[in-house]
């Protein structure tokens, strides 16, 4: 190589690296950690949310904890990272945690028949009662869509047994194995499962198996045991322009799909676990091939699940084992949400970052969690700022301009005269609506719920005095045959019909 072709080459290699330094500091710039903290303080302020929790973990760090706000409107107690709130549908992962390890112990494998370790298990369809695996079940795919009437109403709960056992008269929504369909009931299932094959309660396994090993101590299982814990977020909802405190709604009948309470500290834990293949320390507690598995997608999920989708703009959306898998900016994510009344999380992962971000709220479906979520991955990516929480206050308050109710129609009167009214009405899945004429006043009781006195609203729907479901008025709807009688009630969107005779 002659002088003039070595200086040529150096010059050129010098040029290059000199353009590369600003990208290469770019990529090595620390997040500003402390601009975030400011950022979700205003945030949450924006958002009107009592209390809330934030932990970001990086590698095998936590790298920020904080709470903001009070664990209840007009106390001053603080919300810290220690502080306990509803994880909602995140514990779905923890469970299908649980069965990985039971799985790599040769108890079952993912594509076994649930007939065959739990004999009375029965879908409507016979073919799916036959076919149904763990695999399905834990992807939502069997055919049912929502069945939450079992127990989202408190006074009428069932067993989680019970429940199993009312599956079989539910008509599927969709075709076997061909649609994604949440279906928190059959993931309670799985719950089952771990006991089945463990010979142990799910809460027990949980707590032995994955709280224990990862030091998640502030970690509960089940609401009922929350009485006697300190540092616990009370729940809240907007009620039209106010805050206000709603009451705690037990999930412990379908536990596996979604009962945990716990904090972002132990939560990060937990996120760490995930981040390094199932391994804390230096014991693994999920086989390599197994918790790939756990992280594979498996069925396509629909966009519309989640708006901020509408932002974020992936390519594809899809639901693994107790996770949905997204991309963004061309790197795999693995989220998941929780939400229950006047609570709600999200856990947001990029593996190949080895980064984690996981929120806690105590104001009803707050959806400053995906905003935090996305800015969080935005301060590793280096991305153009963006205002997240901005974007998607401005995103909900269109789509809610969009969706407003239907305007109350009134001076209109009930169809048929109100003794026609009266019967029973049931459902072989949900139980019976009963009505009653009480000198010219309808009463109401769905099983053992006192809707109270119904009224008249619109047409032949009447409203109750009582709430169907935590603060809100029971709304009944007869449906009429036009030829003077009446044939069914809808009623918490199930069409409960007349039974014969009465």
């Amino acid at each position: 190589m002659t002088a003039r072709r070595r200086f040529f080459s150096i010059g050129v290699c010098a040029a290059l690296l000199c353009g590369a330094l600003p990208s290469l500091a770019r990529a090595q710039r620390a997040p500003d950690l402390a601009a975030f903290d400011r950022y979700v303080a205003k945030a949450a302020r924006d958002w009107r949310v009592p209390g809330m929790a934030v932990a970001i973990v990086k590698d095998d760090s936590l790298v920020f904890a904080k709470g903001y706000g009070v664990q209840t409107l007009g106390k001053p107690a603080p919300a810290t990272e220690h502080t306990r709130f509803a994880i909602g549908s995140t514990t779905k992962a923890m469970t299908t945690a649980a069965l990985a390890m039971l799985i790599d112990e040769g108890k079952a494998k993912w594509d076994d028949r649930v007939i065959d370790y739990l004999p009375d298990f029965q879908l409507y369809d016979p073919y799916a009662t036959r076919e149904t695996t763990i695999r399905d079940l834990l992807t939502h795919r069997t055919g049912l869509g929502s069945v939450d009437l079992l127990w989202a109403v408190r006074e009428n709960q069932y067993s989680t047994p019970e429940m199993v056992r009312r599956l079989r008269y539910v008509k599927p929504t969709a075709s076997f194995r061909s649609t994604w369909q949440y279906n928190n009931v059959v993931y309670s299932i799985a719950g089952l499962l771990v006991e089945k094959l463990s010979g142990m309660p799910w809460e027990t396994f949980i707590r032995t198996r994955i709280f224990t090993p990862l030091g998640m101590t502030e970690s509960i299982p089940l609401v009922a045991m929350l009485a006697s814990q300190p540092n616990v977020s009370t729940p809240h909802a907007l009620d039209g322009d106010s805050v206000v405190i709603v009451p705690i709604r037990s999930t412990d009948a379908v536990a596996s799909a979604g009962s945990v309470w716990s904090s972002v500290s132990d939560m990060s834990k937990w996120m760490r676990f995930m981040l390094d293949s199932g391994r804390v320390g230096d014991k693994q507690l999920i086989k390599p091939a197994t918790w790939r598995e756990i992280i594979a997608p498996q069925i396509r999920a629909p966009m519309a699940e989640y708006p901020a989708l509408e932002l974020a703009k992936p390519n594809f959306f899809s639901y693994a084992l107790g996770w949905f898998v997204q991309d963004y900016k061309g790197q795999t994510v693995w989220m998941h949400t929780g939400s229950i009344d006047g609570q709600c999380a999200i856990i947001g992962l990029i593996p190949d970052k080895k980064i984690g971000v996981y929120v806690l709220e105590n104001l009803d479906h707050a959806e400053l969690r995906h905003a935090l979520m996305y800015q969080v991955f935005d301060l590793y990516n280096d991305a153009p700022k963006r205002d997240w929480s901005g974007d998607l206050r401005a995103l909900f308050a269109s789509r809610q301009a969009r969706r407003a109710a239907p305007a109350h129609v009134t001076g209109t009167q009930a169809s048929l005269p109100i003794d026609r009214y009266a019967g029973t009405y049931t459902d072989s899945t949900y139980g019976s609506v009963v009505i009653t004429n009480d000198g010219g006043t309808l009463h109401g009781r769905f099983e053992h719920l006192d809707l109270g006195a119904l009224h008249q609203w619109e047409y032949d729907t009447f409203r109750g005095t009582s709430p169907a479901r935590g603060d809100s008025p029971a709304t009944v709807s007869f449906v009429t045959n036009g030829s003077g009688a009446v044939t069914a009630v809808r009623f918490y969107g199930q069409t409960f019909p007349r039974a014969r005779g009465r």
